[in-house]
């Protein structure tokens, strides 16, 4: 008599078989998505970093903040028009990008985020001005470690991070409210404990927004097009530079060493 195997073992073997290389699949796709995001953060940052540099390293800072003589005969640096449009231009891209997220196609959507940072380069120019370029130099690497640290975190803790959304959000309106009543009132003390909150906020962020990015991958990535996936990784690179960023000024304005000119 010819061996015949149980058909109901065989299919349930390949049931399971197509299941283990759908999961295999996705979390290539997961990875390869994650990879995106942190390159585009990371060319983003890397741009940023050089314009500022190039300006503050060259004589194009006079345009921005050039030496004057003040009133008690000293010198100091004045911005001018053009700083302070480099300081609020960066909002005015984020703005486009956030109203225009399901009607900006990838390639304009692409185009915006290097115009962003470019403009948060020339924004961030005056850092040179207020602190040493060493210090300068480790916060950078402090932030960057505590970034990676935090992200890593986001990525591959089982504690669902949604729950404290609410409570960061929170969170950064505050601190945004009191940074501008302490424009008013220049108090160290209030500075000092933004900056504080500032830390721990975006630091927070950084974890809540990578199982974010995660989560909504694995729930909706299988239904990316090649184009959607694309914008979507420079949406979700843009939110991480931005929590790079505020990170690495609150930092700077808690351990920063000030120039002495």
């Amino acid at each position: 008599m010819a061996f015949n195997p149980d058909g109901n073992s065989y299919r349930t073997a390949q049931a399971g078989y197509r299941a283990d290389t759908g999961s295999a699949m996705l979390d290539l796709g997961l990875r390869s998505y994650m990879l995106r995001v942190y390159n585009w953060m990371a060319s983003g940052l890397l741009l940023t970093g050089i314009i500022a540099l190039a300006i503050s390293h060259t004589s194009a800072m006079n345009a921005f903040y050039p030496l004057v003589q003040a009133a008690d005969g000293s010198m100091v640096y004045r911005p001018t028009l053009l700083a302070y449009a480099a300081i609020f231009s960066p909002m005015v891209f984020v703005m486009v990008l956030s109203f225009g997220v399901n009607k900006l196609s990838t390639q304009t959507a692409q185009i915006l985020f290097w115009a962003f940072c470019a403009a948060m380069g020339a924004s961030l120019t005056n850092i040179f001005i207020v602190y040493t370029q060493t210090s300068i130099a480790s916060v950078f690497f402090v932030t960057a470690g505590t970034f990676a640290g935090t992200s890593l975190f986001g990525y591959v803790t089982k504690t669902d991070l949604t729950k404290f959304g609410s409570f960061l959000i929170m969170g950064l309106i505050g601190i945004i409210i009191a940074m501008l009543v302490n424009m008013f009132l220049h108090s160290a003390a209030i500075q000092f404990a933004v900056s504080i909150l500032g830390v721990l906020i975006f630091t927070g962020l950084t974890a809540y927004d990578t199982q974010r990015i995660k989560t909504t991958y694995l729930q909706y990535g299988g239904a990316y097009g090649v184009d959607m996936a694309g914008k979507r990784s420079v949406y979700d690179a843009l939110t991480l530079y931005l929590n790079f960023i505020n990170l690495f000024m609150f930092l700077l304005q808690l351990f920063g060493q000030r120039n002495s000119r």
